[in-house]
């Protein structure tokens, strides 16, 4: 619930941040000089890449969060728990050892979101954060695509 806490804030901020931003951007367009019509444009450009930063971040945390629930309801989230150190990093090794049967199980059926989750899941838990969001962003994508069938 802290992290939902968090992301709200974070988002309200950074909303406020858009709203302000594109304020100081229209009264500089409208200011009628060329120096500021053009920080306006620039200043513009701004708050457009904040939305959508922040539409693409919820996004998937909703979208993971959902995902996240089903697996759950229907028994599939993985069972085996890896041993962290003292550093809240889990142990290499044991994660390793796992990976072969993940990355089994989504070769062999590349198109079942269920598989992608859980080696999403593996790769977070092993820290590895780049190919955690990279394997659910997949497991969302084939979700979606199969409830559209």
């Amino acid at each position: 619930m802290s992290t939902r806490i968090g992301v709200a804030i974070v988002a309200a901020t950074l909303a406020l941040y858009i709203a302000l931003v594109g304020q100081r951007a229209w009264l500089l367009l409208t200011s009628g000089d060329t120096v500021g019509t053009v920080m306006g444009v620039a200043l513009l450009i701004l708050p457009v890449i904040a939305a959508w930063a922040l539409w693409r971040e919820v996004s998937f945390g909703i979208g993971a969060q959902r995902l996240g629930t089903r697996l759950a309801e229907e028994g599939g989230l993985p069972e085996e728990e890896l041993t962290l150190r003292p550093s809240g990093r889990p142990v290499a090794a044991e994660a390793d050892a796992l990976f072969p049967s993940y990355r089994a199980a989504v070769e062999a059926d590349p198109e079942d979101w269920r598989g992608w989750y859980r080696i999403g899941l593996l790769y977070d838990g092993a820290g590895d954060r780049r190919r955690a969001r990279g394997a659910i962003r997949s497991a969302i994508r084939l979700e979606r695509a199969e409830r559209k069938r």
